[in-house]
């Protein structure tokens, strides 16, 4: 995985620090998706492989934790969540947009205190930074749809104002 597109020097002070961690746990579900995703095996190595990564003490370092963590552990479920709303198997999404909806769809499922705009947004902008050109299309089309189906309520009083 490579910088976000447009990084510069000195961007760490542009980001939050709870984006940061995002992009952190982003390289480290990437990371997993590749060595074939399937088990928590690997967590470990490829957790202290992202902790060694350049500005990573400015990240958010408990969010990172959690969304690393809780991400991959329940992958499967979050997976079955987010499912009815692609439009090719999982198996032909980008590893990048695997990753980005597991993170997306975490969120969305098991962090409410994270508003759903929030979770959506964070989403696309982390596919508008490392995916590919429409891919944050995709992305905010899916958890979209499933922020409806998790949390209508939130999404009805959102649509009302």
């Amino acid at each position: 995985m490579t910088e976000p597109k447009g990084a510069r020097a000195g961007r760490s002070n542009a980001r939050s620090a709870r984006r940061m961690a995002r992009e952190f746990a982003l390289q480290g579900i990437y990371a997993w998706l590749l060595r074939g995703g399937d088990g928590l095996d690997e967590l470990g190595e490829i957790d202290a492989h992202v902790r060694d990564g350049e500005d990573f003490a400015e990240a958010d370092i408990q969010w990172y934790q959690i969304l690393l963590q809780g991400t991959v552990s329940q992958a499967e479920s979050l997976r079955e969540r987010f499912k009815p709303y692609i439009d090719r198997p999982i198996a032909e999404l980008s590893p990048i947009e695997h990753a980005i909806l597991l993170i997306g769809s975490f969120e969305l499922v098991q962090h409410v205190e994270v508003p759903y705009r929030v979770a959506i947004n964070e989403a696309v902008e982390l596919a508008k930074s490392f995916g590919g050109t429409d891919g944050f299309r995709f992305v905010n089309g899916v958890l979209d749809k499933l922020a409806a189906e998790a949390r209508p309520a939130e999404v009805q009083a959102g649509a009302r104002r």
